[in-house]
């Protein structure tokens, strides 16, 4: 059985059983009259404890409208960029608007630096360029993204850049303006930029960083370095005229296809990509998906894979596929499909906005909150006031386990007494629990270690074999990850276990006006999340490599 909805620029198919158990939910969404309520920002959709916040959260529906304004509102910074010969755009942003507009630049071809990492190699090769072209475009995180510790991320990374700035022999207001500040009107934030002579772009006060895909946190930096923001907003208005129609409605039937899918049993989604010319456009749902739906107990895991052959996009009975792009052909008898998703970038941003929005509506749970994220932030915060320096402290622990550049910290019964590498990472496998997934986490250099990457899916296809049976495995770099799947890692079906990987640091940054360097931020926001991880009964390893490229290549050795 197969249904397209195709409107608005967007074309959702959804096959197989699916089609069922959606078409059931479907229909008691349009018959509580979610489509009229979604559209005309009801607050009240999600139950009367989400209410205020949702209240509060809800302006992303206007954003094919209300950012027409932004060309206009960045007409003063871009001129004074074309004026000075900035053609260089550094974007610091976290969570949210950093992942939309890595996806906007790449569907743009625009050049644009966006730097969401504290690692100090990262750091270093983003510094590399000719300070007297670059022109830095800072997002604010408020609270309702990511809390404290993507604001201390962020604000570290604005005091490196104004240091190297200031070292080339920029100052006063010459040295202000190279910075574009992002903020809501009001906030603390915004005071500071003005007094400080930055330029200022108003953000909208009622959209958080995980919905802000069409707002100006995301599309500043982009616009700045040439992307047709215009034709975004173009794209999402014609899904926009789509939203109250109770069928015909690609979002309210991704939604319900998503809702059902969690209630059945299925809360793994499993990413690919297939053609749809959206590259890095997983990473911005994955982000959304775990964001809005992993808490209370509940939620569906989103689990980016490298394409539609890779090991992890099996057929599982607590998976649902979903296929970003045109969907290959795929013979034989029980092959089912699950779900396709075709349109241009900026439709498919509100589609999945007001799909998960659905979503959570099905599973009861609150869009809008994020109730297990600051507990990351809190803890990083405690570790940089710890009077001896918290990194030195923590790395001084002896591993359990060494072998080559790699050492392995756990707790001693954690490895079920495995004596080398494979071993290990068995045992880790091992410990993911029954209808679980392991997460693996890199806090490292998303440029000199972007192998790193590749251990997704040397582990997936280790743990078919170990455990014989497919086991979602997710990838995410840190600290972007704790603004993505954190909240899920914490608020979400307790069922995953972690394997988190640190580096040594060659050469370390120090953050002007803190008392810690980038590398030491760093630690403090990997060893924060574990003791998180770790306080709530997870399953979590840390591997940290000695030498990250010979780390890294003993890895994927021990997993061939």
């Amino acid at each position: 059985m197969t249904s397209v909805v195709t409107a608005g620029g967007i074309s959702v198919t959804i096959r197989g059983a699916v089609v069922d158990e959606g078409e059931t939910v479907l229909d008691r969404l349009v018959s509580d009259g979610v489509p009229g309520a979604l559209a005309s920002r009801n607050s009240h959709l999600w139950g009367p404890d989400a209410a205020r916040t949702a209240a509060r959260r809800l302006g992303w529906l206007g954003l094919p409208d209300t950012a027409r304004s932004l060309p206009a509102r960045l007409s003063g910074p871009a001129g004074f960029a074309r004026d000075a010969g900035l053609d260089r755009v550094v974007l610091i942003a976290s969570g949210g608007p950093a992942r939309a507009a890595e996806a906007v630049r790449a569907s743009a071809g625009a050049e644009l630096t966006v730097l969401s990492s504290t690692d100090p190699h990262e750091v270093r090769g983003a510094l590399a360029g000719d300070p007297h072209r670059t022109l830095v475009v800072v997002v604010d995180d408020p609270a309702g993204d990511g809390g404290a510790d993507g604001g201390t991320g962020v604000d570290a990374l604005r005091r490196v850049f104004e240091r190297a700035l200031r070292d080339a022999g920029l100052a006063g207001a010459d040295l202000a303006r190279r910075f574009v500040v992002v903020a809501a009107s009001g906030s603390a934030a915004e005071r500071a930029a003005r007094e400080a002579g930055h330029h200022v772009v108003e953000a909208e006060p009622d959209v958080d960083g995980r919905y802000a895909a069409l707002d100006a946190r995301s599309l500043t930096a982009p616009a700045l370095a040439g992307a047709d923001v215009g034709a975004l907003l173009d794209q999402a208005a014609a899904l926009a005229a789509t939203l109250r129609q109770p069928y015909d409605n690609p979002a309210l039937a991704l939604g319900a296809a998503l809702g059902s899918s969690a209630l059945g049993g299925r809360d793994k989604l499993v990413i690919a990509d297939h053609g749809s010319g959206l590259a890095g456009f997983g990473a911005w749902a994955e982000q959304l998906v775990a964001g809005a739906l992993g808490k209370d107990g509940r939620g569906l895991l989103p689990v980016v894979v490298e394409d539609v052959e890779a090991p992890g996009f099996d057929l599982a009975g607590d998976m649902r596929r979903v296929i970003l792009g045109r969907r290959p052909d795929e013979p034989g008898p029980g092959r089912e499909a699950g779900i396709s998703v075709a349109g241009p970038l900026g439709a498919q941003f509100l589609l999945w906005e007001c799909a998960v929005a659905v979503a959570a509506r099905v599973l009861g749970v609150d869009p809008f909150a994020e109730p297990d994220v600051l507990e990351s932030a809190g803890s990083t915060a405690a570790l940089l006031r710890s009077e001896e320096g918290t990194a030195p402290t923590v790395v001084r622990r002896p591993p359990v386990l060494v072998e080559g550049a790699v050492e392995v910290h756990a707790r001693e019964d954690a490895l079920k007494g495995a004596a080398t590498l494979a071993g290990a990472l068995e045992a880790v496998l091992e410990a993911v629990p029954d209808g679980g997934y392991l997460a693996v986490l890199g806090f490292l250099d998303r440029c000199g270690d972007a192998e790193a990457a590749g251990l997704r899916p040397l582990l997936a296809a280790r743990a078919a074999k170990v455990r014989r049976r497919p086991v979602p495995v997710t990838f995410g770099w840190g600290p972007e990850h704790l603004h993505a799947t954190g909240q899920f890692h914490k608020g979400g079906p307790r069922n995953g276990a972690f394997l988190q990987v640190t580096g040594a640091v060659r050469a370390d940054l120090p953050v002007p006006g803190r008392p810690y360097s980038l590398g030491e931020l760093q630690l403090a926001q990997a060893f924060g999340d574990l003791r998180v991880l770790r306080s709530l009964g997870r399953p979590a390893v840390r591997l940290h490599l000695r030498d990250r490229a010979e780390g890294l290549a003993q890895l994927a050795d021990a997993l061939s």
